[in-house]
Order: structure tokens, then sequence, then C-alpha cells
């Protein structure tokens, strides 16, 4: 089980919107420098619903080659057709990624039965451990805390990431689950920390991008029961992990990365680049995480 800060990592892309390798590269080497505990490649953070099979298959394979087992590197691999899913799922195992994030089924909106059989599927088809991802406010379809217990106890689906940010429904599926050998990953940032207080295991963060050693010492404190360091670090973190949503994710922390000097300023349509409007409230809230002094 990984515990920890597990950064759902940003592709760096040029202006024209072309894969910037070397950044990439470079992004993940800086990740392990600063404190991330796992690496997201390709999640939703990493635009893959923008990426050719191609694009997906070789950022996948890039992190993994980058991190060379350094660290855990978690593959994105969910799509809302299963038979998509599974061979995502199948490469991401093929060139060594150590565990796959498979988001519900999004636009098809299908039934709780429905997403039992999607992720039972891609579980049974491939030996790469599942860990399950809840994201309704993106994909139209919520996986039921009944669902996801019931889930479970297939063998290879080991944890879910949870970006509802409703903290009553982790404090009852944290219940549901003590006892069992299954991680419960917050996928929230403005709630992780009392999510991880609350028994969860780490934190799928987008924060981790811009303040990776702040949110690896944040689940250190919070996954341990140190209530007040966590809080003190929290507070800290709050100001960023409210701006990175003030438009669409990835698009507030890619404008962050660029400002860092980390990539260039590419994005992909349907999504562009921040609004100048909000760029001095995102700015802000870098220089009050401590971001700009890493």
């Amino acid at each position: 089980m990984i515990t920890g800060s597990m950064v759902a990592l940003a592709t760096p892309m040029k202006a024209d919107g072309a894969i910037d390798w070397d950044a990439l590269r470079h992004l993940v080497g800086w990740h392990l420098e600063h404190g991330t505990d796992a690496i997201v490649a390709a999640g939703t953070t990493g635009e893959p619903t923008t990426m050719s099979f191609a694009e997906h298959f070789d950022v996948i394979r890039t992190v993994v080659e980058t991190v060379n087992g350094r660290v855990p590197v978690i593959a994105g691999t969910g799509a809302n057709a299963t038979a998509e899913a599974v061979e995502l799922a199948r490469y991401a195992k093929e060139v060594g990624a150590d565990y796959c994030l498979s988001v519900t089924p999004y636009y098809n909106r299908p039934t709780q039965e429905g997403l039992y059989q999607h992720f039972k599927a891609v579980a049974q088809a491939c030996d790469l451990p599942v860990i399950m991802y809840n994201v309704p406010s993106r994909t139209g379809v919520d996986l039921y805390n009944e669902t996801a217990h019931r889930l479970a106890a297939i063998d290879n689906i080991v944890g879910l990431k949870d970006a509802t940010g409703n903290l009553e429904r982790a404090e009852d599926l944290i219940e549901r689950l003590k006892g069992h050998d299954f991680a419960l990953y917050s996928g929230d940032d403005p709630t992780a920390c009392e999510f991880m207080l609350a028994g969860g295991h780490g934190a799928i963060s987008v924060s981790a991008n811009v303040a990776p050693r702040a949110m690896h010492e944040l689940c250190v404190a919070a996954t341990a029961g140190d209530y007040d360091r966590a809080h003190q670090i929290n507070t800290r973190l709050m100001p960023l992990h409210s701006v990175l949503g003030i438009e669409a994710n990835p698009i507030p922390v890619k404008w962050a990365l660029n400002q860092l000097g980390l990539m260039e300023s590419g994005i992909r349509l349907p999504l562009t680049w921040l609004s100048e409007r909000y760029q001095s409230t995102v700015a802000e809230a870098l220089q009050l995480a401590g971001v700009m002094d890493q």
C-alpha cells in the first residue's frame, strides 16, 4: 500500500501543445528531489483525454523509465469504454507501472451494477493493482460507498481515490473498510488533511505539482495523526488548494508551473491558458504557500 503524497502530474507541453519530453523528465526528477511519495502519470491533471493512444502510452513509459523504481508509479488508465480501460491497464503493466488509476466511466452514466462490472472486468483482465477513482463533478457518475465496499472484495482492486470532497462520505467509507487491506486516498486538496486525519492513507494531489515538499510533510503528519502539525501545514497551503480550482484543472496549475520555470505555456484545447484576471490571484497563493522560495 502506498501512503503519503502522490502528485497528479501535469504533462509539460510546448506552446503549440506538443508534449515536451525533456521537461517531463526534468519535472519527474524535481519531484523525486522534493519528497513526492508516488507519481501519477497521465491522470486527469495530465490531460490524457486530449492525447492519442500513442502519446498516452509514451507518457506512462517515460515516467516509469525516469523514476526507475525510486518511487511507485501510478498510471492513469481510465476510459469510458471498458475494453479501452483494459488495454491501457495492460500497457501500463507491460512498461512497469506499479499501479493503475481507473476513473469511473464518464459520459455513459452506468448504473451501480455497471460500475461494479466495469471495475471487475479491468481487475480481472490485468494483474496490475487497480486504484479506482471517483470524481462525479467531472464524470457525471458517482461510485456509491456500498459499491466501492463491494468492489474492495476483489483481490486486484486495492484502493480508491475519492474526489467528492464529502468528508461524511469519506468517514463512512473509512469505517466500512476498517481491517481491509484497502487504501483510501483523497483526491480533493481542500479536504485532504481532514480526510487523512480521519483515517485516509494519503492524497493524490494537484497542489503537490507546485508544493511537493509541503504536501509530503502534510501527508506524513496527517496519516500519523499529528493534528497540530498537519493543520499548521494545511493552513499555509489552503490558499493554494483553493486557487488551483479557480478555473478547470489543470489550467491554474500549469500556469503556476510555468511561473516556476518548470514548463512552457502549453495546454491543449478545449482547455485554454489561465485567464489574465486570475493570474495575480494564483501568484499571490504561490507566495503565501512559500512555493516561490523552494
